[in-house]
């Protein structure tokens, strides 16, 4: 318990924490061909930290996330290409607060559960989402897609254009302001006492902590991200499919935070360059064969690296200060 309480005390804004930030401004500027593959790379980060937020943090295992990012990204394109809403913030508030009232839902029954039971609950919950979209043809398009979706300028200036500009522009500041709320919530003593909850849940009962309490509102707030990034998703491509709700989308998410590092915050941002940047590239190569390459790479990393390419990262850098320390005279 007292690293935990470390760990909150140490909540200084590293400058290694500006990397990311930074990397994002120069591939703007100096990988203009690549905007719209950043968009949707900006978009995954943003979906992998609300998973983070409760498999790394708060110990919630789930299979079916995709149900609260699949509603974002069905609200804003029912909005738009039905309803004739055009402002894309306002679709985006409504679809972080439909995701957010799904997870409320939802999770008043399922963070009853535990274990497998739990995580089964998670899957079929993604599965009756599916189930629903594909029936609802009249709203939703069905199997075909929601196409049609009109999407005014932000903020009556900015409009998306064809290179991606503004699409990475508007993902890139919604991704900081996301990822600064949960950096701050997770330095908090709310932070600490989810962390506890994961080490050992029973103990934390026995202190008196609100377990469950905490736990629905943890779960609430990754739902009404992940509702934030489907919007995301549904705007910068204006077309929705039922692929946003399927098994496919919550498989991959957890495969891009282990290959990045589970509960490591930056693990979030990590993990869906390295997924996606290998997709794009095994895609090219070998069209046929491409799932084969994620699956080695996954296999490697736990085998080999279990923290993920942070877990790389940090092993390299206790290497490099134990030579260095040995280097040095005594």
């Amino acid at each position: 318990m007292s690293q935990l309480v470390g760990y909150m005390v140490d909540s200084r804004v590293r400058w290694t924490e500006y990397l990311p930030w930074v990397l994002a401004l120069l591939v703007y500027f100096f990988l203009p061909e690549y905007l719209s593959l950043g968009a949707r790379v900006l978009t995954y980060i943003l979906f992998a930290l609300s998973l983070d937020l409760i498999i790394g943090y708060a110990g919630i295992i789930t299979l079916g996330h995709a149900s609260f990012f699949g509603l974002g990204a069905y609200i804003t394109g029912i909005l738009a290409a039905k309803l004739g809403v055009t402002d894309p913030l306002l679709q985006l508030l409504a679809s972080a607060l439909g995701a957010g009232l799904l997870g409320l839902i939802t999770g008043a029954v399922i963070l009853k559960m535990k274990g497998l039971t739990q995580l089964m609950m998670t899957l079929a919950i993604s599965a009756l989402c599916l189930e629903v979209a594909n029936k609802a043809t009249f709203v939703t398009g069905g199997a075909d897609g929601l196409s049609g979706m009109e999407i005014a300028p932000i903020l009556g200036m900015f409009k998306f254009d064809l290179f991606g500009k503004t699409a990475y522009l508007y993902c890139l500041v919604l991704l900081f302001g996301a990822w600064g709320i949960i950096r701050r919530l997770i330095y908090s003593p709310f932070g600490v006492s989810l962390m506890g909850i994961r080490e050992n849940s029973a103990r934390m009962h026995a202190i008196g902590a609100p377990v469950y309490k905490k736990l629905m509102m943890v779960y609430t707030l990754s739902a009404l991200i992940a509702g934030l990034a489907g919007a995301l998703l549904a705007q910068t491509n204006q077309f929705v499919g039922l692929n946003v709700l399927g098994f496919e989308p919550s498989g991959e998410l957890l495969v891009m935070l282990i290959l990045g590092g589970v509960g490591r915050l930056y693990g979030a941002f990590v993990g869906p360059v390295v997924f996606l940047l290998a997709q794009d590239y095994l895609a090219k190569q070998f069209p046929e064969y491409w799932y084969f390459g994620i699956g080695l790479l996954l296999v490697f990393v736990v085998l080999f690296a279990r923290g993920g390419v942070l877990g790389i990262m940090d092993k390299l850098l206790v290497k490099s200060r134990t030579r260095l320390a040995g280097s040095q005279p005594s």
